[in-house]
């Protein structure tokens, strides 16, 4: 994922916590950061939960293989962009220390 995916990743997922919210931000007047990260990390782990269970669910014969493969994807592409993040702002702090004092 390239550093212009992450930035419109970050950006989609302002506009939805900022709508989920109700419009609230930040003191500053900016949204929050760790509420935005803290709620992409939360909806990873419904998608990855649901995926778990669309595969159970179709080992039994109670779903279709194509909706198990769908939702195994859409839990791989929150896990991606949650990483991508994570390595962003890893990046950034990296280079926030390289600068002198």
């Amino acid at each position: 994922m390239t550093p212009l995916m992450a930035a419109r990743a970050y950006g989609a997922a302002i506009k939805q916590s900022d709508s989920l919210a109700g419009g609230a931000t930040a003191a500053t007047g900016r949204p929050d950061f760790g509420k935005m990260l803290a709620g992409a990390l939360e909806q990873t782990s419904k998608a990855t939960q649901g995926a778990e269970n669309m595969m159970v669910q179709q080992q039994q014969g109670k779903a279709e293989l194509i909706d198990a493969v769908t939702a195994v994807s859409s839990a791989e592409t929150n896990l991606q962009t949650v990483i991508s993040i994570r390595d962003q702002v890893i990046s950034a702090y990296q280079e926030i220390m390289r600068m002198p004092i």
